[in-house]
């Protein structure tokens, strides 16, 4: 089961994700309000590895900037990338 680091920075002005193959850096467009950014990093992290939202879910971290993530298979993380 994967684990993965994220640090993530709410209320962007447009969506966009760094990976350096240690930590995930994920801007979003939504506040850190009622959990709105914690469904949002979920759903992100999801679609960057290509599985469902159930699969993904938040260790520790969950009122935090600094997340660790769980990946419920038997994914492997990508190599070290830049997108937008």
């Amino acid at each position: 089961m994967p684990r993965v680091l994220v640090r993530v920075h709410p209320r962007a002005s447009r969506k966009r994700l760094t990976w350096d193959g240690t930590r995930l850096e994920l801007w979003i467009h939504e506040p850190p309000v009622d959990g709105t950014a914690n469904a949002a990093v979920v759903r992100e992290v999801s679609k960057w590895l290509g599985v469902s939202r159930s699969r993904v879910r938040i260790v520790s971290g969950v009122s935090s900037r600094e997340k660790l993530l769980d990946v419920d298979v038997g994914v492997a993380l990508p190599a070290p990338l830049t997108a937008t």
